[in-house]
């Protein structure tokens, strides 16, 4: 069997990770992989492809703020992939992200329909039926149609022209009557949204994310807390996101309940801040983006918990990170975040209940070799790759 990933990234990014793990994993099994992905630097291995050119990925960005379309450019960058589609005939396509400024859709996904090439597609936000926007968060439009859109300036961000409902009506245009397709999504939340949209006639599965647990497990922190001056009694809260000050990931929230708690033993980290342009909490430990996941383990044992304040999530990779290193995680009652959660160790409020949050880390104990153990043996046996992987392999060849 030959199966041919398609996504933004390889290698990097959550997405970007699980696409190259998936790659290893078909290849180590005795199939055949082949990646294809837009964005980021050129990798140098056997059937890996960066079909995206750069120039026409920023083109089409602009394009993108100018004129409201998305999705709707890079001609030449998807007449690479399709050309590398043709060479390498899979059996199976397997999409990951679709926006991001390096693809054109409706021309990919006519080109997998006329040629009645099997796909699957896995969705790992609300992009694919909506008319641009990644989490639709309160706005419901897309269950009828898109229209006067109102995050036009959140991404898929522009700054003037509203082009919502043509692009949902192509998108719907484009996905009809694809009688090869298959959809993944990664939590029961997303599932339900899809049962909802015109993706609904499609046969639909539910599989969890899975992480590389060679890397993501219990650790011994001490190093890292004297390296970054935490005292034995201060309890450790930790935020990871990339981008974390955006309002979509929440580091307001986390600040704000870092402001509350300022007067307790606890040290708040945030990692994923994108420079630091005001003054921080004197309580709080402000990180670029870590790229190193070995460190971002180390970063995970160290704490006593993990805090995560999105405003909307699929199936977020952070918390099953968290909990296979042993950390419990809190957070906001939003989008499929609490599906990660493996065992009672980990608690969840409202969105935005900031007080009541602050009041459960305030009461959480000190993580200890019990808990330790305890979560991290649940979510490795909830999210091993190995088994992530299996699942996959069975949606190609149409095994339950």
């Amino acid at each position: 069997m030959k199966v041919l990933l398609i996504d933004v990234n390889c290698k990097n990014s959550s997405t970007g990770n699980i696409v190259y793990n998936l790659y290893n994993f078909i290849n180590s099994s005795g199939d055949e992989a082949a990646v294809c992905y837009g964005r980021g630097a050129k990798i140098l291995e056997k059937n890996i492809f960066k079909f995206g050119i750069d120039a026409e990925t920023y083109l089409h960005a602009l394009l993108t703020r100018i004129t409201g379309f998305t999705g709707c450019f890079s001609f030449f960058s998807t007449r690479r992939l399709i050309m590398y589609i043709e060479s390498f005939a899979p059996d199976v396509v397997h999409i990951h992200e679709l926006h991001a400024y390096f693809v054109n859709i409706k021309t990919l996904i006519d080109f997998l329909k006329k040629n009645h090439i099997r796909t699957v597609m896995t969705l790992h936000c609300e992009f694919a039926y909506t008319g641009k926007c990644g989490h639709s968060v309160e706005c419901e439009q897309w269950k009828t149609e898109c229209k006067e859109c109102p995050h036009l300036k959140q991404y898929v961000s522009t700054m003037w022209f509203d082009h919502t409902n043509y692009m949902f009506k192509q998108k719907k245009k484009a996905f009809s009557d694809f009688r090869e397709l298959s959809i993944i999504t990664p939590s029961n939340w997303l599932a339900e949204r899809v049962r909802d949209s015109f993706l609904k006639s499609y046969p639909l599965s539910v599989i969890h994310n899975g992480i590389d647990t060679t890397i993501f497990h219990p650790k011994d922190g001490s190093n890292l807390r004297r390296e970054l001056r935490i005292n034995k009694n201060e309890k450790v809260v930790l935020s990871i996101a990339p981008h974390l000050m955006t309002k979509e990931k929440g580091g307001g929230f986390v600040r704000k309940i870092a402001k509350i708690l300022e007067n307790e033993k606890i040290r708040f980290i945030m990692v994923g801040v994108d420079g630091v342009d005001c003054l921080y909490e004197n309580n709080v430990i402000i990180c670029g983006p870590i790229y190193d996941k070995n460190l971002l383990a180390d970063y995970y044992s160290l704490a006593d918990l993990f805090l995560i304040c999105s405003e909307r999530e699929n199936f977020p990779t952070t918390c099953i990170e968290a909990q296979c290193c042993g950390t419990p995680v809190y957070g906001f009652n939003t989008g499929g975040t609490i599906e990660t959660f493996v065992n009672d160790t980990c608690r969840y409020v409202d969105y935005a209940d900031c007080n009541k949050l602050a009041q459960l880390l305030s009461e959480a104990p000190f993580k200890t070799a019990d808990i330790v153990n305890r979560l991290s043996r649940e979510a490795f046996r909830e999210y091993s790759f190995n088994s992530f992987s299996e699942k996959n392999v069975k949606m190609y060849r149409m095994e339950k």
